[in-house]
């Protein structure tokens, strides 16, 4: 298998087990991942990048991947999409109205999940499966679902007192978590946001198990950047969140979205 192109996330599914399925884009060529475990595989950048939104060449990308102009110019680089409570569309100042209307003013949910701690998080509904697959979580639960982004995110401010909001990605690439029982752990949340918040509707939605292909975790986590090493020649070990985990390390793939790399297993 080889590839050629600018780098992008890679594409996650599952299918009815929760079992995560991967694969790789690059030019017009897709390939599965899972099938390619405890192969060698060859890595090289080859020099160049590439905005994902507008293609135009730079040397350094900026929010994974964007050149400066998209990064100061576009709604989905705006403050507010790492902060969503400051979204400040009802002053008038969106970057992007119908980005806005069409991406912020959806059914969005408030959530737990568990990749290397309990953590709460927001996303659109609709991704929300998705969405734990790219954190590497092996537990999620729908807490609450609102109408907005905003109104996600000011549930996610009030539980942040609670509860941590951000994955450990190194102790996530080091195995599994420990289970835990998130629909009974849910309920104290759940009552938490009944009592501060009347614009949420607490979801009903049964836990989700996710599990990834990793044949072996690493004892120590150590990272393979392009920026300092252009070629990496490594043996394919395990696949989780938007990591490829390696045997002698690991490398975040939509960290180096835009460059042009060649992919050979």
């Amino acid at each position: 298998m080889k590839l050629e192109g600018n780098l992008s996330k890679l594409l996650i599914t599952c299918d009815k087990e929760g079992a995560a399925q991967y694969s790789l884009k690059l030019g017009d060529k897709e390939e599965t991942l899972n099938d390619k475990l405890g192969q060698k595989i060859t890595l090289t950048f080859q020099g160049a990048i590439n905005c994902v939104t507008c293609q135009a060449p730079l040397k350094k990308t900026y929010n994974n991947g964007s050149c400066y102009k998209c990064f100061i110019t576009l709604a989905q680089n705006d403050h507010c999409i790492f902060k969503p409570e400051t979204c400040h569309f009802h002053l008038g100042t969106c970057r992007q109205t119908v980005w806005g209307e069409k991406n912020c003013f959806r059914e969005h949910c408030l959530y737990l999940s568990n990749s290397s701690q309990l953590k709460v998080g927001i996303t659109k509904y609709y991704k929300r499966i998705n969405r734990w697959l790219d954190q590497g979580a092996s537990q999620g639960i729908v807490l609450a679902t609102v109408k907005n982004r905003i109104q996600s995110g000011l549930l996610e401010v009030f539980l942040k007192d609670f509860l941590q909001d951000k994955t450990n990605w190194r102790k996530m690439l080091q195995g599994k978590p420990e289970l835990l029982d998130l629909k009974e752990i849910a309920k104290e949340y759940k009552n938490k946001i009944c009592q501060e918040f009347n614009f949420a509707k607490i979801s009903e939605d049964e836990p989700v198990s996710l599990s990834y292909p990793v044949e072996k975790y690493p004892e120590k986590v150590s990272s393979y950047s392009f920026d300092k090493q252009p070629k990496i020649e490594d043996c394919l070990m395990g696949i989780k969140g938007q990591y490829l985990i390696l045997e002698k390390g690991v490398i975040n793939l939509k960290k180096f979205s835009g460059y042009f790399v060649s992919i050979e297993i």
